[in-house]
């Protein structure tokens, strides 16, 4: 029972910093005009690969970032600035315009796709999601069935997200194209608060903060 309530406990702190539903209306501005079946195998690769990366960090994490010395601050900075960039795209509306001159019916091209890039990470295997599978599978005296139920909850908060990430198209359409501007260049303001808190956050965890005031 115990051991219940702990995965529980894991299942409830993954979907709280994963947050698969504050990601859906991201999603939907990340892939704003694209047709279902390209949004679809945008939300699947970005599963996938984010998947892929907090379970790679779940099990080895701890020996990746000491092993080619990055801190989990500098891990925070850095993804926090590539962040950044992303929401001055959607800020200014730079990535629709980009798709708006190829026309209605395009699909996503390998430079523009959000699936890897900011989807997968840092959105969805972002620092603070990374951190966690590092705390929960590497809990002391932890062993590999451990280890393999808190990747198992992991992937069941990802399934969470697939499933919102299906209704992205509903919700797009009763947005509609003014409702979605609003919201994208909201979005693009909380994305850029956002990454700057993880700057801060990186700053703070290598003791620069007392430098920087």
């Amino acid at each position: 029972m115990v051991a219940g309530a702990e995965y529980i406990t894991a299942f409830v702190t993954l979907f709280v910093i994963i947050d698969p539903i504050g990601l859906t209306p991201v999603f939907v501005a990340l892939t704003l005009g694209e047709s279902h079946k390209a949004r679809m195998r945008v939300a699947i690769r970005a599963v996938l690969i984010g998947g892929g990366l907090l379970t790679l960090f779940g099990i080895f994490g701890d020996k990746i970032l000491a092993g080619i010395g990055i801190s989990m601050p500098a891990f925070r900075i850095g993804g926090g600035i590539l962040l950044f960039l992303t929401a001055l795209d959607m800020l200014f509306e730079r990535r629709t315009k980009r798709r708006e001159q190829q026309g209605e019916d395009h699909e996503v091209e390998p430079d523009h796709d959000p699936s890897v890039f900011p989807l997968a990470t840092p959105l969805i295997a972002g620092p603070g999601a990374l951190a966690t599978m590092i705390l929960l599978a590497g809990k002391p005296g932890a062993d590999w069935l451990h280890v393999g139920a808190i990747i198992g909850v992991m992937y069941a908060v990802l399934a969470c997200m697939m499933a919102m990430f299906l209704l992205a198209s509903p919700i797009e359409r009763m947005l509609g194209r003014t409702g979605t501007m609003v919201v994208t260049r909201l979005l693009g303001m909380l994305l850029a608060a956002l990454a700057v808190q993880f700057i801060l956050d990186g700053l703070h965890g290598a003791g620069l903060m007392g430098l920087a005031r």
